[in-house]
């Protein structure tokens, strides 16, 4: 990766040949120094990145994933009041990520399948109901195209097993959970302990089985949750609470290990006609809860609006972070440029395209995530003034104004197209060919840029073969531009 800071004896560096580059961060340089000794213009040079991914916003060609609870501390800074011990809980209902509740329940004395749904889940979902008289289950479903299929393949591979009452228990747990196939059978036999479990109870349990909900209790009207079409159980648990709250709940918790849950709790709060919403995050001794309605009334109205688009543009699973500005710069960015606020809202949703003017008030708010001080509205040219008069490396620039824009195009993706929707039973379904990605076959990659990189972009990079002197053929010559220290002549030919 390149970091490159201005040389301070031009002259003296002019004088290296091509070939005796050792380096990227050489070579660029001497790329910038032959834009700087000819008349071309270096705003064109600062639009284009200097490799084919941009390194402010990729990891070696993937999205580059920061760390997302960096955000906690910063909504929790909004309020002071104590949260209550999760011991202590009593709310209405209890919303259960089905594949944290998995994660978390070892088959620790398991022979079978059928032993771990009867001694390990089955016990473990009655748990939560000491706390409510209502729980729900919600499973991710697992689509083969989806964009979540590659931040899913970054966790391993493991071992295909079938999932019967009678198949034994696999020895590693962890990476049994890390094969698609194996979660999807199991979630399934799972969700079957409404039907199979003889457990006499008055309260209800209600689970998720792909697009339908499995029922303790028969008299749960579900038809406006079932069929669901959504993928993730981040948005589908907030479709639940909606059902809860449609039926009579005004406290709800939601068990999860996930930040974006939290974000959408707080966005969705002020939607659900409900008195306090809990987050019940985090694992053993870290385990806490969150009260989500206590930060949206502090938050604020708008910003709780704003929130999802926020955390999407600065770095979720499937929208890259930038390269040193984790979510404690973005939010002091925010709290100095509230005026973005408007354009989260605005992109928040759904839409068939990016408004110049909200991508304008999106820039000016990564420019200041970089450079609270600077006074410019464009990357390019705040990309420009950060590398010639800050001194700043390479890897310290932000991303150029068509690689932002492709990254904008997935934050919106993501939470226009998707999140939005999340109380919405059956969302509608966006094309995201159109917003930031490319698809080859049924795997999707980031669009990085739709410019090319600067060394095959610039008119100025232009560089001749000549060994000696250069002649009529010299390429310098026909676009009648002088020779620099990136020709083989190193610039110093008769030719004027």
């Amino acid at each position: 990766m390149l970091s490159y800071k201005p040389v301070s004896n031009r002259k003296q560096t002019s004088r290296l040949k091509v070939n005796e580059l050792k380096t990227d961060c050489e070579l660029f340089a001497h790329l910038y120094i032959a834009c700087q000794t000819r008349d071309g213009d270096l705003d064109e040079f600062f639009r284009h990145e200097n490799q084919p991914y941009p390194p402010s916003l990729s990891q070696q060609g993937s999205l580059r994933l920061g760390s997302k609870s960096d955000l906690l501390p910063c909504l929790m800074s909004l309020s002071d009041s104590e949260c209550p011990d999760i011991s202590t809980l009593n709310v209405d209902t209890y919303v259960l990520d089905g594949s944290v509740i998995v994660q978390m329940s070892s088959p620790s004395g398991c022979s079978t399948f059928e032993d771990y749904r009867s001694k390990i889940f089955l016990p473990t979902l009655l748990s939560y109901l000491k706390h409510a008289s209502r729980v729900d289950v919600v499973f991710d479903v697992y689509l083969s195209d989806s964009l979540k299929s590659a931040c899913r393949e970054k966790r391993g591979t493991g071992t295909r097993t079938r999932v019967l009452a009678s198949t034994k228990i696999p020895s590693n747990w962890h990476e049994f959970l890390r094969v698609t196939e194996n979660k999807v059978e199991l979630f399934r036999f799972l969700a079957d302990v409404c039907v199979t479990s003889a457990t006499s109870t008055n309260h209800q349990i209600l689970i998720t089985k792909d697009e339908n909900v499995m029922c303790m209790s028969g008299d749960t009207d579900t038809t406006s949750i079932a069929p669901c079409s959504h993928e993730e159980a981040d948005t589908r648990i907030f479709l639940h609470c909606l059902h809860a709250s449609q039926c009579g709940s005004k406290n709800i918790a939601v068990r999860t290990v996930d930040t974006d849950v939290v974000v959408l709790a707080i966005h969705c709060f002020a939607l659900l006609n409900i008195n306090e919403l809990w987050i019940h995050f985090g694992t053993g001794k870290h385990a806490r809860l969150i009260a989500a309605h206590t930060l949206s009334t502090a938050l604020g109205a708008n910003r709780s609006a704003a929130l999802p688009m926020f955390h999407a543009l600065t770095g979720c699973d499937t929208v890259s972070c930038f390269f040193g500005k984790g979510k404690k710069s973005a939010w002091d960015a925010w709290k100095l440029y509230e005026d973005v606020t408007d354009a989260f809202i605005s992109l928040s949703s759904p839409t068939t395209v990016i408004d110049p003017s909200l991508f304008a008030m999106l820039s000016r708010f990564i420019i200041i995530m970089y450079d609270p001080t600077s006074e410019c509205s464009d990357l390019d040219v705040a990309r420009k003034h950060m590398f010639t008069k800050r001194s700043k490396v390479l890897e310290s620039l932000p991303p150029t104004s068509s690689a932002f824009m492709q990254h904008v195009k997935r934050a919106v993706h993501q939470t226009a197209h998707c999140w939005s929707q999340c109380l919405v039973k059956n969302p509608k379904h966006y094309d995201a060919s159109d917003w930031g990605w490319i698809k080859d076959g049924d795997k999707w990659s980031p669009c990085w840029t739709t410019l090319p990189e600067v060394s095959d972009s610039s008119r100025e990079l232009i560089r001749c073969a000549c060994k000696k002197s250069c002649t009529g053929r010299c390429k310098c010559a026909k676009a009648n531009l002088k020779c620099t220290a990136l020709c083989h002549c190193d610039g110093e030919c008769s030719r004027v």
